[in-house]
């Protein structure tokens, strides 16, 4: 019989080891990802700014060069806290967006009655309460697991890997996580009801169809972007095979990392004419003066 395990939970750092069969490509990713987050946050700051700054968009509308790469404990944890906070709060903003364009083309009578102010504030709570609350369950979940070892084979500190390095079951997390991934799969139920009443309107006037296609499309599409890139990380870090070569499984992490934010503001924000307009607008009169 094996001596009970002592100091299991004394982990301090984990080994992200991503990056151990393609050593060579460090620089490419660094490059890559040097070049794309500037990029990505341009393109979020503009949109806002642009929405910001004209009152007539405010109504409703239609570390990577090192050779071991490490990270703390609690560095982990607060990774994992802000990515899939992140993707969360998207799938909750995408959810009351089906909502709101429900009402504006179904109802549209109805509209300043229904989304009253209070109404507004409650969906933005909602956006931010429920991802939030949901991760941070998840977290407490995982802080109180002991530890027996600390490599996990991603870019990046995932909730699975962590809770796989679990000395002892992890039923309680389990379940918690199936929980949440119940919680937004009814938020996709919601969202393709929301369509199916959206499209039936449009069956009935031309007018209702340009709507849809000019403020539904972009959405959805933002829709399938984040559902896509969340159920392949989801998918694969639970049930996922070691014979997935490391490179591919490289690609799909930065590509849950990175097109959705990149996509979100050109999918939705530029793709509505106003919103282009006004974009084009402020850069011309920058460069003008």
């Amino acid at each position: 019989m094996q001596p009970p395990l002592k100091n299991e939970s004394s982990v301090l750092v984990f080994t992200l080891s991503g990056l151990n069969e393609t050593m060579e490509n460090r620089y490419v990713l660094f490059s890559f990802t040097a070049l794309y987050y500037p990029l990505m946050v341009f393109c979020n700051v503009t949109i806002i700014t642009t929405i910001l700054l004209h009152k007539k968009l405010h109504e409703p509308m239609y570390v990577l060069l090192s050779h071991d790469h490490v990270i703390s404990y609690i560095g982990c944890l607060i990774q994992i806290f802000v990515i899939y906070s992140s993707i969360l709060c998207d799938f909750s903003t995408l959810t009351v967006m089906a909502y709101d364009r429900y009402v504006a083309i179904c109802r549209p009578l109805e509209y300043h009655s229904k989304m009253t102010n209070k109404k507004i504030l409650n969906c933005i709570l909602f956006c931010w309460l429920t991802p939030f609350s949901c991760m941070s369950v998840l977290i407490i979940l995982i802080s109180r697991l002991t530890l027996c070892g600390f490599n996990i084979e991603k870019l990046y500190c995932e909730i699975w890997a962590v809770a796989k390095l679990s000395c002892f079951s992890t039923t309680v997390n389990n379940v918690f996580g199936y929980i949440v991934i119940l919680t937004y799969f009814g938020h996709a139920v919601l969202i393709f009801c929301s369509y199916i009443h959206l499209i039936r309107k449009c069956r009935k006037s031309i007018e209702v169809r340009h709507k849809f296609i000019q403020t539904c499309v972009p959405h959805l599409l933002a829709l399938i972007n984040v559902t896509a890139a969340f159920l392949f990380d989801v998918l694969y870090s639970r049930y996922g095979s070691k014979n997935v070569p490391q490179g591919v499984r490289n690609f799909m992490a930065l590509e849950f990392l990175l097109v959705p934010p990149i996509l979100n503001p050109l999918i939705y924000g530029l793709n509505l004419t106003i919103v282009r307009q006004q974009v084009m607008r402020l850069f011309f009169k920058k460069q003008m003066r």
